[in-house]
Parts: C-alpha cells; structure tokens; sequence
C-alpha cells in the first residue's frame, strides 16, 4: 500500500551544482533521479496483483538506435562506446509528442506501469522488470534491449504496458518512444513476494536495496565536476541491455552505454541481492577531453541534522538522515570515520591515500529512537560501500557537504578521485563492488566509533567553545582492563579537558573534549584511542581502533 509521497519537488542551485532529492513511496522509498532533481516516480503497489490480462504484446516497429536487435556479447557495448567517442556529442533526444510535452507532476504520477504486464512475469523467473514511462522532469529517451543467450531483442515502447488515471486526459502515444528507466523486482524479504529491488532511471543514477531496506542514498555511474564553478556535467545512461536471468541463480547482468560531452563509457552490473545486495561493476571509460574532474564510483546521500550539529534546528525528530558518516579503510588498512555534517557553507574534503581497499555513506544509527519518525523509516535505510578491484592507485576519497534547511535535497556526495587525469583518447577500466545494506563487518576486539554529539562548552552561559563527545563501540571483545589513552588533535584553535571513561550502556567507552576554535574559520579534528599491548588491544594492528576525523566550521 502507498504510504505517501511525502516529499516534493525542489531544486537546488549551489556553484552550478543541482542536487534534489525526491518523494518516497510505498514504505517511503526515495525515487529516482534525472541529471539535475529527483522528483517522485511512478511506482505502483508494492504488492502486485496477479495477472488478470495477457501481457502486452512487443510493438513491432522500431527507432532504436543502439539496441538493435542482432548478435549480443560481452564486448558489444565497449565497442559501441568506443564509437561513440570518435563522434560529436550528440545531447540525450528529449522530443515528445505533444501529448506528453507538457505533463504536470499529477499526471506523470498517473502514468502507472501494469504489474501484471511485467516482463518475465510469467517464466517463473526470480525476476520481474517494470519500465517507467517519459515525460515530466524525465524527458530523455532511454533505449532497452532484453538479451537471450547471445541474441539482443529491441525492447520496444508500447502504450500498452501502462495504464493512465483521470488526470491523464489524451490517449499515449503509439510509435516507439523509448522509456526513461526501469526497475526489477526480487523475492528478497519472503519467497512469495517481489519486492522492488534496483531501480535505473536518470542520469547514472541508481539505487538498491538490502532484506528490510527502504530507500536512501544512491549511486551514480559517474560524476565530473562536481561541486565546481563552472557546473556539473551529468553523464547519462542512454542505453541498457539487460540479459534474462535464469531459474537456477539469482544473478542478474545488466550493460549500460554512458555518454557526455566530455566521455563514453561501457558499464556492466552483475547484481546479487541478499541480506547485502552487491552490485559488481565493470566500466571502461573513453574520455573525450582530459577528465581532471572525474568522480568514480560515487554515492550520493542527504544528511541534515543529528546529535552532532543540531544548532539553529527546529524539527521534531533528533536525528534526519540517510547517512550519518563516511567510513573509509585505507591503503595501509586504517579504519577512518569521519561524521558528516550540514555546514553554513559548501565544503568540500579530501582524504589522500594509495590503492584504496574501500569507502562508502553508512547508515550506523539503526534504532527507531534516533529519529522518531513514523513516515520515514530512516533506521532502514541502507549503508552503501564501494570496494575497489584492483590497485586504484594514487588519489582522494573527495567529500562534499552542501548546506540544506530540508531533507528533500540530497546534499552528500562521495568518490575516489585519481591523482592524475584521465586522457582524451585513452582507454581507462575500473571495477569495484558496491554492497547495499548493512555497513562492512568488522572483526571481534574491533573498536569502532559508535555516536558522536557536540554541544556549547559551558552550559551556565552562551561561549564559543565546543563540547565533543565521542562514543566507542567495542565489537563482540572483552573490555581490556586498562584504559585507553586518548589522542586529540586540531589543525588550528587548542583542544583541552581532553576525558576518557567506561561507558557502561554500551561495555565501550565515552571520549569527551574541549575545543576552542580562538579565531579559526575552519578546524581539522582528529582523535585517536591508544592501547597498550598489555591491555589485549594491539592498537599498532591495522584497523583495529577506529580513528574518529572531523572538521568544524564557524
């Protein structure tokens, strides 16, 4: 049953950079987005009815200009983009018929995909695909293909595959007109039932889900300039093929052509779902300019307020938010938690490293309390970890922090940028992992940063010093007998009343500290735990203390 579209379309437009976030439906799921917003898709129930009709038939005419249906194989798309590349761009078609031109957000809503017409609905497949129609913010023409052994089928537009409500006043149209995405359905929560699983509509933009999600932050393809003066580039997916799954695995492929003014691209997605759906990537780039501003692997997130920063908030809840921190495990195997924040101001971070072994937006605050919130159910949302395959390399996990007074903007970006540019005229591949759900496993003794909270210092009169407390998890261990030694540093202000103690809610411990910023506009924060070997915790062994990073701004 629909919960309710409980968020509305907006816009934000900071430095050339346009992030929305969009509506939830059905157990307030976030929808989709198109290169600039996220506007509330077109979902129908969650729990489809069975089929009352035949499917519809494939209309037989076709425009595709990618998916022709012919021979298919796992080098078609590389080819196609490498093609591409030695072209003009050419922007995404966007034309539609008159009918469609000028659709209010109401009547997209009431273009509604039929369950009962889902593809494969009827082989006793483990998965199910729905299309999304065109129109609205979603205007450009996405083609699709279903792949069958090493044969590509044009997957044609056809009206039939929908159904309209009162508001939609003129018949749909009837020639091929492609679609703007599509999603797939899963039996992940209960074996009679296909849950909505993965969705790809706008842009690079897609989404996942991990058993008992609901969705939050998102994943891109790719990014290039972000945050940058002169504006994003928005590559798009203007092609898919998706290959038929079968009955004896849960693995589904999907191929994906990009495009942008500045570079092609091949991508493949092999997707697994589970209690963490993992989606394997494989993509080979070919720049058309030097790419000095490219973001691999991104995630895109909203955080707006928690225990840490809820200055000038006026909101019911203690806690709004998709993510609450970037977790990063580095090349020489350093576990870094840094919490996110909604700064006055954009900021924009860097974490230099080599050959990364991960990254990601986590969701670590799992209880109902923290959010107190009956229609968004952020305690479900899911942790996104990207693992790279291979050596990356020299670079930054590059994180960008938008200021926003609502939670219908999505204003956290992630991703690991290259020391060195990507050259026009190259070839580049990469391939990592991204595990949808609950955040990486840590291994038992393992000392994590549970909350983080800040406040005034002085609590008898308004002062410009800050109070940190920092809570410590301490993972499926002993509780050593001797302390740790607290380490807290600053870039610029003076930290003293530096504390450490038992937390006995939590068999960890509770860090708290002072900082006082003097004259400083921005401040980088570090704290770390130190223990002695005696004490059991061998605080010299890679990852085995979480090291808490965080920066204040005025």
């Amino acid at each position: 049953m629909l919960s309710r579209f409980g968020k509305t379309l907006s816009l934000t437009v900071l430095l050339g950079v346009a992030l929305v976030q969009s509506a939830a439906v059905t157990a307030d799921p976030k929808t989709p987005l198109n290169q600039e917003n996220k506007v509330e898709a077109i979902l129908a129930d969650k729990n489809p009815p069975a089929a009352q009709q035949k499917a519809p038939e494939p209309v037989v005419a076709s425009n595709a200009k990618f998916t022709t249906s012919g021979i298919f194989d796992q080098d078609s798309v590389v080819k196609l983009a490498k093609q591409l590349a030695d072209k003009p761009y050419v922007a995404p078609d966007e034309s539609l018929p008159d009918s469609l031109k000028n659709l209010t957000q109401e009547q997209y809503k009431d273009i509604r995909f039929r369950p009962d017409a889902a593809i494969w609905k009827n082989q006793n497949l483990p998965y199910q695909l729905q299309l999304f129609h065109r129109g609205f913010y979603f205007k450009q023409l996405v083609e699709l293909a279903l792949v069958r052994g090493n044969q590509a089928s044009h997957l044609a537009y056809n009206p039939d595959y929908f159904e309209t409500g009162k508001s939609v006043t003129q018949p749909l149209p009837q020639g091929d007109i492609g679609y703007s995405g599509f999603r797939l359905h899963y039996p992940l929560n209960r074996k009679d039932y296909f849950d909505e699983l993965l969705v790809f509509q706008g842009a690079t933009y897609f989404r996942a889900l991990g058993k008992g999600n609901n969705y939050g932050v998102s994943a891109r393809g790719l990014a290039l300039r972000t945050a940058d003066p002169m504006g994003e580039e928005f590559p798009f997916f203007k092609a898919f093929w998706i290959e038929e799954p079968h009955d004896d695995s849960n693995l589904l492929v999907i191929h994906a052509l990009l495009d942008s003014p500045s570079v092609t691209g091949a991508y493949r997605f092999s997707v697994r779902p589970g209690d963490n759906t993992q989606i394997d990537v494989e993509a080979t780039l070919f720049p058309r300019v030097d790419l000095d501003k490219v973001g691999l692997a991104p995630g895109t997130s909203m955080y707006m307020h928690s225990l840490n920063g809820r200055q000038n908030t006026d909101d019911f809840r203690p806690e709004v938010h998709d993510s609450d921190g970037l977790l990063m495990l580095n090349g020489r195997s350093e576990r870094l938690w840094r919490p996110l924040a909604n700064p006055k101001t954009l900021q924009i971070s860097a974490f230099m490293d080599n050959a990364p072994q991960g990254f990601g937006l986590i969701q670590r605050q799992r209880n109902y309390s923290a959010y107190q919130d009956l229609r968004t159910p952020y305690q479900t949302h899911p942790s996104l970890w990207v693992e790279p395959v291979g050596n990356w390399g020299q670079g930054s996990v590059i994180l960008t922090e938008i200021p926003t007074q609502s939670e219908i903007h999505d204003n956290i970006v992630v991703f690991w940028r290259p020391i060195e540019p990507i050259r026009a005229g190259s070839q580049y591949r990469f391939a990592y992992r991204l595990s949808w759900g609950e955040e990486p496993a840590v291994k038992p003794g393992t000392v994590t940063v549970a909350r983080t909270a800040s406040g005034r210092a002085d609590i008898s009169k308004p002062t410009a010093k800050r109070l940190f407390v920092i809570d410590y998890q301490l993972n499926d261990g002993k509780r050593p007998a001797v302390m740790p030694v607290p380490k807290v540093q600053s870039s610029s202000g003076s930290v003293d009343n530096v504390e450490i103690r038992e937390n006995p809610h939590n068999g960890g411990y509770r860090l708290t500290f002072q900082f006082d910023p003097k004259d400083a506009q921005v401040a980088e924060l570090r704290a770390e735990l130190q223990f002695d070997a005696a004490a059991g915790v061998d605080a010299a062994a890679p990852g085995k203390v979480e090291t808490w990073l965080y920066r204040w701004s005025r």
